[in-house]
């Protein structure tokens, strides 16, 4: 059997979180549902950033997920949002947040016009109208396998040790996507206008 290039795990990771994005049960429609384009950018700058195990682990638990019939985003909507119990708790969760924290920060100090639009980091910035980067990740990270965690882990480990900021990447990929070469470039523009 073929091994998949990570892209190619990617468009199908994408084909199955679209697929559950798009029927989380909402009061009405919500924006981002919207601009699935946008939702597929964003997912896949993220996921630019994993391993291929990692990828292969998340793609896994997506597709034991849907044959179950169950929504992970449903799921971790409902987390962020504190309407039923967490739904993991290995202590791996505190300590990727832990890292993805101290990087979204380092972003929002050094490239504060690119971060502007961005959700507040911490969970102590929670409002009925806006959800921190905090729980939000750590509603998804509830949705992941044991297994994906300790590879999500084991990546975050691995760029730590190589000096990489895991949310510098994915930012860079997005503002690439967008038509700039680099994070300073697109820090300049974002004085003009927002990216």
């Amino acid at each position: 059997m073929m091994k998949l290039a990570n892209e190619d795990i990617i468009k199908k990771v994408l084909a199955l979180e679209l697929k559950m994005f798009l029927s989380v049960p909402s009061i009405g429609q919500s924006s981002c549902q919207n601009y699935p384009e946008s939702f597929k950018l964003h997912r896949k700058a993220q996921f630019s950033c994993w391993s291929r195990e990692t990828l292969e682990s998340y793609l896994r638990d997506l597709e034991k997920a849907n044959g179950k019939g169950i929504n992970l985003m449903t799921h971790k909507y409902a987390r962020m949002d504190d309407l039923i119990p967490p739904l993991n708790s290995n202590p791996l969760i505190d300590a990727i947040v832990g890292y993805q924290c101290a990087w979204q920060r380092a972003m929002v100090k050094k490239y504060p016009g690119i971060m502007s639009g961005g959700r507040p980091l911490s969970s102590a910035e929670d409002s009925a109208f806006l959800t921190s980067f905090e729980t939000y990740l750590r509603g998804e990270l509830e949705t992941y396998s044991d297994a994906t965690l300790e590879l999500l882990n084991k990546d975050i480990l691995s760029k730590k040790a190589q000096g990489i900021n895991m949310a510098e990447e994915l930012y860079l990929y997005l503002v690439k996507e967008k038509g700039y070469d680099s994070l300073d470039e697109a820090e300049q523009e974002s004085s003009k206008t927002r990216i």
